[in-house]
Order: C-alpha cells, then structure tokens, then sequence
C-alpha cells in the first residue's frame, strides 16, 4: 500500500557520512507515493552532490538560504508551506543542536522554525558522539517539541567503530514516515465532491443562491486527500480555499452542477454531495437589467434536478454521501432524505444554530446510515471531516 500518496515531504540533508544514502532514501519514499523535496545543508554537500539528489528527487536541491531567486518569493516560507512532513536524515550532531537551541543559520533550520507540520529526524554519528551527554539532551528537547527520533542502527561504523549510530535503513525511514499518516483507509480510491452555494440567474445583475461558503466540503477534501483519495471537487459560489492537490472545476448554476458531476462520476469510487444546491431557478432569465418599480415582481420558478437522486440511481453507482441541511424536524427530515434519494449515507447539520454551520468554521453534525447514528460534536470543520472519513471508511467502505 502506497501509504504516502498525494503527501509531501521534504528531506533535509545534513553533514554525515551517511548522506551518501540520501537518493535511496529519496527512491524509498517515491516508492510509497510521495513528491520529494530536497534541501541539503552546506556540510552535507561534502557528502553528496547535488546533481544526485536533483536526479532522484525530479526537483531542484535547496542549499543556499541567501539565494536570490528564491528568497524573492520567500523561498524557505514557501517549503515550509509546501511540506507535509519534514524528515532530517541524516541529522548530523550540528544539526540535532541547531534544532533544539531554535536557531535558523541556514535554510533548513529556517525552514523548520517557519512550519507547523510533522517533523522526523534520523541521526546518523559516531556512536561516542551519539551516546555523548549534549546529544542525548538534544534529543529529549526535540522529543518534549513531538519530533520524532528514528532510532539509529547499531553496527560497524565508516570509522571503523561498532555501536549504535548507523543510519536507520532507508526503507525503515520511508515507513516510518508513512506511520504518522494513520489513515490511509481511502488510498487509491476517487473522491467526487460537490462543495460551495449554486447560483441562479435573475438576470444579468441579479441571483438567487444561499449561504453556503463551500467551509465543510473543502475540508472533507483535505481529509481525503490525507487520507490517501485522489478528489475532484465541482464547486459553485465559494469563500474557502481549495486543495491544490484537487482537481477543482467550476460549476456556478444547479444546472452545470449537475452536468458536471455527470460528466465525471463514472470513475468514481465515492462521491460526496455537500453543495448547497438551489431546489429551483428562473424558468425566463431577462436578457437585461430589470428596472426598479413599484409593481410587484413576480418570478417563475422551476425545480432543478436532483443530482444527488440522479447518482444513487446510476446502475454502477458509487458509494453515495450526502448532507442534510435542516432547520426543525432534524433527524427525521434527514432520514426521509437517506430514504428517498437511495444514498448510503446522510450527514445532518443544524443550520439553524447561528454557532456553526454556514459560513462558520465550526460544525456539529449527525453521521445517519440505516442502522446506525453517530453524532460528532461541535468542532473545527477540519477535524468534522477527519471524523467523517474515519467513520466513513470503519463503518461503510
């Protein structure tokens, strides 16, 4: 199992002999489906060149912390960004210390202070230097901070030495890169999610939509994305940010929503309806701006179709999620919804509940199948949708 697809991981290489191993470690973590990226510090290019790294990584090796072309776009902010995981193998005794003292005297230490994400190290030393006071108490620092010590070999050194301080082997490293990265249950799998308000055309100045930020859908995106899915998201109107890792296509009426999804359901493993979409839309669309008056305004309206309906009636549908968006009457308007629309599953927020749900980044929501109600309490839409998936894929896939 491919247990670091869609993950990037920058690998920081540091003044070792064993940096020498750095291409295989970065063919390693390839094989278990990760974007590497690579920056070396100036003492592990005494180890290593350049060129290998380039080669095995397909990307450009960062070195130099001043270099201008980088650093006019913020170079090490935006590794910092990029990197799901940092890995630190080998990490020198100089390395362990920069680290655990804060420092950023080079780009990969300012890297580090300049990301929130996951952090693993691998030392690699003489094993006098490994067992030596200052080092461990680096360590424990580093430890207290919850980075992650891949624990070195203990064998015959390049020294000549034998004790504990070899570098890890480099398929134990990827691994247990890819253990941090506890769920996996979605990888392989194709998400299609719909996400964000529908737009329906008054005329050319005017809409009905609602008030749906795209918040929820956009984090079930990063959930299965992390998770290990390849996603397409169909969005309408939205304020949230979008995954880079998506395939994202605009779809701004209920109408090119549902051709959209249509258009793209058929390779899908799982298809996630969490748009707010409009139930009607302007039967007679004004070519022009329609004038104020004192007059009533009367407009005809005509339903949309069911693209949720439409997807659990496919003769090879895919698993089928939907949202329920209720106001009163919750739980049991959601569980007519799990019935007459045939989907596998249905997710119930209150959106009456001005704490969380639209335009929030807060949820509450109830995950209903036939035989089983889950509620999730109040929490960020970021961790909503990890729950969702973890529920998703332990109780239905």
């Amino acid at each position: 199992m491919k247990t670091l697809t869609n993950k990037n991981i920058l690998l920081g290489v540091s003044g070792s002999i064993a940096a020498y191993k750095a291409p295989n470690i970065v063919r390693r973590l390839q094989d278990l489906g990760a974007q590497v990226r690579v920056v070396v510090t100036q003492a592990g290019l005494r180890f290593v060149t350049e060129l290998s790294l380039q080669v095995t990584s397909k990307h450009k090796v960062h070195h130099n912390l001043w270099d201008k072309e980088a650093e006019l776009s913020m170079g090490h902010i935006e590794l910092a960004k990029w990197a799901d995981v940092i890995l630190i193998a080998p990490a020198s005794a100089n390395t362990l210390a920069n680290l655990a003292s804060g420092k950023a005297n080079d780009l990969l230490s300012s890297i580090v202070l300049a990301s929130d994400c996951p952090m693993l190290v691998a030392p690699a030393m003489n094993q006098q230097m490994y067992a030596a006071e200052y080092v461990q108490t680096n360590l424990s620092k580093l430890i207290k901070r919850q980075v992650a010590v891949i624990q070195p070999d203990n064998g015959e050194q390049a020294c000549g030495d034998i004790g504990e301080g070899r570098l890890a082997e480099s398929l134990e490293i990827a691994q247990q890169v890819g253990a941090i990265f506890q769920n996996t249950a979605l990888t392989g799998k194709k998400v299609l999610i719909t996400l964000g308000a529908t737009v329906e055309a008054i005329d050319p100045v005017r809409y009905i939509s609602n008030h749906s930020s795209g918040k929820m859908g956009s984090a079930l995106a990063d959930a299965c994305i992390e998770a290990g899915a390849k996603v397409t998201l169909v969005h309408g109107n939205i304020s949230a940010h979008l995954n880079q890792k998506a395939t994202a296509i605009s779809a701004l009426s209920a109408g090119e929503m549902y051709q959209t999804v249509m258009d793209n359901i058929a390779e899908c493993d799982i298809f996630i309806a969490c748009a707010a979409v409009s139930d009607y839309y302007i039967k007679n669309i004004e070519k022009n701006k329609i004038k104020k008056s004192d007059k009533a305004l009367t407009l005809a309206l005509a339903p949309t179709k069911d693209i949720l309906k439409a997807v659990c009636q496919l003769s090879q549908k895919p698993l089928c999620i939907g949202f329920a968006a209720e106001t009163e009457n919750l739980t049991k308007n959601a569980k007519n919804k799990l019935k007459n629309k045939g989907c596998d599953a249905i997710i119930l927020n209150d959106i009456s509940n001005l704490d969380f749900g639209f335009k929030s980044d807060e949820n509450e929501v109830l995950f209903l199948t036939e035989k089983k109600s889950i509620k999730i309490e109040k929490n960020s839409k970021k961790k909503i949708a990890r729950k969702i998936v973890e529920i998703l894929s332990s109780n239905i896939l």
